[in-house]
């Protein structure tokens, strides 16, 4: 028969197998590296995914190695002619040697100070050699390139591997932008109005020579009308003629039978005439003679 003692002192060699066991293991995730620390000195840094053991008196450190966002508050800097300048900026950096970044900084939160400072001097440094428009406009691309070579050459020695620097808001203070507004607005009102002013030049143009053409194609019209007016009139003249010359009696009648029916029209112009006149001599007459020139029977 066992005695109670021996099983309660392997139950306790077994509990502190277990204890053992459980300290001598960790895991390590994708997204993380981690430090192996003995008694607070960095022993060992493991990288690769899994399951893996430790001495069961030393300690771990999971540092992340995803790529991390650094958020910089907006800066003024003043840009090389001499304007003042409101940077909004941000950064990606990632932890590329986990040793050197836990000796020199130690956290995440530390690293983030520390990345802001320099990435503000960068901003100061690199923005202070060209002009407001060739951060806002030009050459924005370059200089953030050069802003992130710089802050990444710097913060190698935190083991530290910046990814990309971006820019995203330069503009003036609002003071200034407010009188570049207004100063912008009074330009482009001076360039409205003059484009308006050679607007109406032009169609005062078009118009005094519209009407120029106008009054030619008009009197040119009034020519050939007064040419074909008065072609027509010589042609009647010269049919007049010609029937005048063939037949005058026949004419001379034709000519008053007209003058009847234009003269003696209804609701006009009332005149008196002797009823002996010339004007109705074919009235006294069919021949349109007088009595003393008609000829003897």
């Amino acid at each position: 028969m066992r005695s109670p003692v021996t099983g309660i002192v392997s139950l306790l060699g077994l509990l502190i197998v277990l204890i053992v066991a459980y300290m001598s293991l960790f895991t390590v995730q994708q997204t993380e590296q981690t430090i192996v620390l003995r008694f607070g000195e960095p022993v060992d840094v493991v990288t690769d995914p899994g399951l893996h053991f430790k001495a069961p008196w030393n300690s771990v450190i999971n540092i992340d190695k995803r790529i991390l966002d650094l958020e910089n508050p907006s800066q003024e800097v003043i840009a090389f002619d001499r304007r003042r300048l409101v940077v909004d900026a941000f950064a990606r950096y990632r932890i590329k040697n986990a040793l050197r970044f836990y000796q020199s900084v130690g956290s995440i939160q530390a690293a983030n100070l520390q990345l802001t400072t320099l990435l503000n001097a960068a901003l100061r440094r690199v923005l202070g050699e060209v002009t407001f428009i060739t951060v806002v406009r030009d050459e924005r691309e370059k200089l953030m390139q050069r802003i992130r070579e710089q802050l990444d050459r710097e913060a190698e020695g935190y083991g530290i591997q910046v990814v990309d620097v971006r820019i995203r808001r330069a503009d003036l203070p609002d003071q200034n932008s407010q009188a570049v507004y207004d100063r912008m607005k009074t330009e482009r009102q001076r360039e409205a109005a003059e484009f308006r002013a050679q607007g109406g030049q032009k169609a005062q143009e078009i118009r005094s020579k519209a009407d120029r053409e106008a009054t030619v194609i008009i009197a040119d019209a009034n020519s050939q009308a007064e040419q074909t007016r008065g072609a027509g009139d010589a042609e009647r003249n010269r049919l007049f003629a010609e029937a005048y010359s063939k037949d005058a009696d026949f004419f001379a009648f034709y000519r008053s039978m007209s003058a009847y029916e234009n003269g003696l029209k209804a609701n006009d112009t009332r005149f008196l005439l002797r009823p002996d006149s010339n004007f109705f001599r074919y009235f006294g007459n069919p021949s349109g003679k007088a009595a003393a020139e008609a000829p003897k029977p």
